[in-house]
């Protein structure tokens, strides 16, 4: 079904090349099996992460989804003002789905002005532009903007936390559930690191553009002037975001991501003493992912990887690629290798769709499963003419038959 060739490597890893083998399965699906020789660093082994004093901590990369260094990722945690990062990525949904505008003029309401913490400083029965309240809420870790902005969504807090943990059960959260909108102390209210390192991620590839808003330094407003509570931006040039937070219980937490050489980590730490430890330990996540990994593309996406047979149609194969390309976080060490396979799971019978799944790309790195993406078509294939149709059963027929 497949023909070995040798394929040119796309992106940072041109000078590599793909060698091809065909595989079979029990259930007559089929693998193709590439490799590529990443060039040799200097180290033959990874460092040992640095040790920590938070309670909990977690570095990804952002682009292959790769956990490189992770502490109690599952503990469950008050996420304190961390709880804003959801709020404001159901703020971005809304504002691109067209429900909202940047422009709308939110009312605010006495529980909002009353709510305490920290504060954007809004008074009661004024009218606060949706982009103000948000800057209140990413910058200032305002309440009094985020219980504005869930009140103007959907008319209270109650039915926004609804709307909180639908979306949270969306993205994969499973260790995650709210009861409020902005992170204040409340049975039953929590997240985890790995749950908070997802989230940071989806708001950065789900709403690039609103995401710069984390990266600004100050905002002003009823003549206040407050700094980003995120402290990193000014002491690494390469952060630019995420969200801090605090409470008693919940210790000192923050949410950063950093990005270098075509590289992005988030880094998770909570449970830490003080601000500065929080800060100390973020930094010492990142600069071990950067000094240790590099975020390499694979595969490109919207491009075709292969032809794949297809069955009752008017063509014979339909053109197979990733609708987005593929990432792996190669370390730097010596003799690593990553290996993709391509597996179908059956017969391709036609119609088939643009967009439609009809295989699999695993990638191996060092004998490790890191990356798995389904492998879509990228063209439409009609139904064949009736001879097409006879011309496949038969083939059909003689393939159950037949060892091969």
């Amino acid at each position: 079904m497949f023909k070995s060739r040798i394929l040119p490597l796309i992106g940072a890893l041109t000078m590599a090349v793909f060698s091809t083998a065909t595989l079979a399965e029990d259930d007559n699906a089929a693998a193709q099996s590439t490799a590529v020789q990443v060039e040799p660093a200097k180290p033959t082994s990874l460092p040992p992460p640095p040790s920590l004093s938070s309670q909990s901590y977690v570095l990804i990369d952002y682009r292959s989804g790769r956990v490189l260094v992770s502490y109690n990722p599952d503990r469950q945690i008050e996420p304190a003002s961390l709880t804003k990062m959801m709020t404001s990525y159901i703020v971005s949904s809304e504002l691109a789905a067209g429900s909202i505008s940047w422009d709308d003029k939110v009312k605010v309401s006495r529980k909002a002005y009353k709510i305490g913490g920290s504060s954007m400083f809004l008074e009661e029965g004024t009218f606060v532009s949706v982009e103000n309240l948000k800057r209140g809420m990413v910058i200032q870790s305002g309440n009094d903007a985020t219980i504005a902005l869930a009140e103007h969504l959907v008319g209270s807090e109650d039915r926004f936390v609804q709307i909180m943990n639908d979306y949270a059960k969306r993205l994969g959260l499973s260790g995650t559930q709210y009861k409020n909108s902005t992170g204040m102390p409340a049975d039953g209210h929590y997240s985890t690191s790995i749950d908070l390192a997802k989230l940071g991620a989806a708001l950065i590839r789900d709403f690039p553009d609103d995401y710069s808003m984390y990266a600004e330094k100050e905002f002003e407003w009823a003549g206040i002037s407050q700094p980003n509570r995120n402290n990193l931006l000014l002491r690494d040039a390469t952060v630019d975001g995420i969200k801090t937070g605090h409470t008693n219980a919940a210790g000192y937490c923050l949410v950063a991501s950093a990005e270098r050489n075509g590289t992005r980590l988030i880094s998770v730490v909570t449970g830490a003493a003080s601000a500065k430890a929080r800060e100390d330990d973020s930094l010492k996540l990142l600069r071990y992912g950067f000094d240790n990994f590099a975020t390499k593309q694979i595969l490109a996406g919207g491009t075709e990887i292969e032809k794949i047979r297809v069955l009752m149609g008017e063509k014979s194969e339909v053109s197979a690629g990733l609708a987005s390309p593929l990432f792996v976080s190669v370390p730097n060490i010596a003799q690593t290798s990553v290996n993709t396979q391509l597996i179908l799971a059956g017969d391709i019978v036609a119609p088939v769709r643009r967009g439609q799944a009809v295989a699999t790309v695993v990638a191996i790195q060092d004998g490790k499963e890191v990356a798995r993406k389904p492998v879509v078509a990228l063209e439409d294939i009609e139904e064949g003419a009736w001879w097409q149709k006879l011309r496949d059963q038969a083939v059909i027929k003689i393939e159950g038959v037949l060892p091969w």
